[in-house]
């Protein structure tokens, strides 16, 4: 997938990022993290926000929404394309230390997600910017501690989340 040198250290910062998963402090935590951008999360404070703003919550509901399908779809699209191992299917100093949604790495969905809906939710509520930003970067880390993406999944699905938060945006709603 990457060109030699970058794969390689790509393999290098997966293990180094992986052995921290050793700690079962932080193994723990960053499963919790991860377990809760599966969705959770998000979900749970979409129903705040709608529960404590009302009609006024309702943009930043409808660009979350079209964010998360068409992440979905992007994210999908590039995983059957691109069909890149797990590293811990391949790297053998890499143990899976967490729960795979699918069965491929790239791009870091959770990441994509993560990132997407912290730029909506920054965008249209500008005080939840620093809780949120802070769990999408603990999103972020945990996927390659946990051994399920390489750090270039990760800032892949940084990057297309970002730029489908942008777009989505844009959308008036």
């Amino acid at each position: 997938m990457l060109p030699g040198r970058l794969q390689i250290l790509d393999e290098r910062l997966v293990v180094h990022s992986n052995r921290l998963s050793r700690h079962r402090g932080l193994r723990d935590f960053m499963r919790a993290v991860s377990r809760l951008g599966d969705g959770i999360a998000w979900y749970l404070l979409t129903a705040c926000l709608l529960a404590l703003f009302g009609r006024a919550a309702l943009p930043a509901f409808g660009h979350m929404v079209l964010a998360g399908v068409g992440g979905v779809v992007v994210y999908k699209f590039l995983k059957a394309r691109t069909l890149r191992p797990r590293p811990f299917e391949v790297v053998s100093d890499v143990v899976c230390t967490g729960c795979p949604l699918d069965r491929f790495s790239f791009p870091s969905g959770h990441t994509l997600h993560a990132v997407s809906f912290s730029l909506i939710l920054a965008s249209h509520f500008p005080a939840l910017g620093p809780a949120v930003f802070s769990f999408a970067l603990l999103v972020a880390a945990s996927r390659p501690v946990l051994g399920l993406h390489y750090p270039s999944d990760v800032l892949a699905g940084g990057g297309i989340g970002a730029m489908l938060a942008a777009l989505v945006l844009l959308l008036p709603l």
